[in-house]
């Protein structure tokens, strides 16, 4: 047995299938919501930046060497993962980068629910950073605070030493994409 479509419904169901094609026509060469213009291939970081100079990071904890590892952690990863080259003269570079790690600590994350003894810890390294274009005097960021963490257990066998290390190369990731074009 055949069934007919009724021909009053295909009359309407077309014209309303081609509205919704030419929306999405519409809608893909503008850009979806964004409109024209917002959207853009160039990269992550600015264009007119290509030298920087990073400035031996200070250290407010009581904890030393942890900002030598930062400072060399933040070069490593500017010549990695940025356009950006460094510079060892301040008078040769675009921009300067320059810090302080404010704190290296230690915290709780778990407890044994019979004893009370710790069994999971996380190190925190907080800095607070700052880049400026030697150019234009423009500070790109200004005084911006970002934060690595860690975790490691004593009875695990590791120490605060590494997971501190840890702590501070991941506030080295935060530092960098920092340096990243705003959305």
């Amino acid at each position: 047995r055949f069934n007919f479509v009724n021909v009053k419904s295909v009359r309407v169901f077309v014209p309303a299938v081609a509205a919704v094609v030419l929306a999405c026509m519409v809608a893909v060469i503008s850009g979806c919501v964004g409109g024209i213009g917002e959207y853009a291939n160039g990269g992550l970081y600015p264009e007119d930046v290509v030298s920087v100079y990073v400035e031996m990071f200070d250290s407010s904890s009581l904890r030393r060497q942890h900002e030598v590892v930062l400072t060399d952690a933040i070069c490593k990863r500017i010549e990695s993962e940025t356009p950006y080259k460094i510079v060892s003269d301040r008078n040769r570079a675009d921009t300067v980068l320059s810090g302080s790690l404010s704190s290296v600590g230690s915290g709780v994350l778990a407890t044994d629910r019979n004893t009370g003894g710790t069994l999971e810890r996380e190190a925190t390294a907080v800095v607070v950073v700052s880049w400026m274009n030697l150019k234009t005097g423009e500070l790109l960021v200004d005084s911006e605070t970002v934060t690595g963490t860690a975790s490691y257990s004593s009875k695990l066998g590791q120490e605060f030493d590494y997971a501190a290390r840890v702590a501070v190369n991941n506030a080295a990731v935060r530092v960098i994409e920092l340096m990243e074009k705003p959305w």
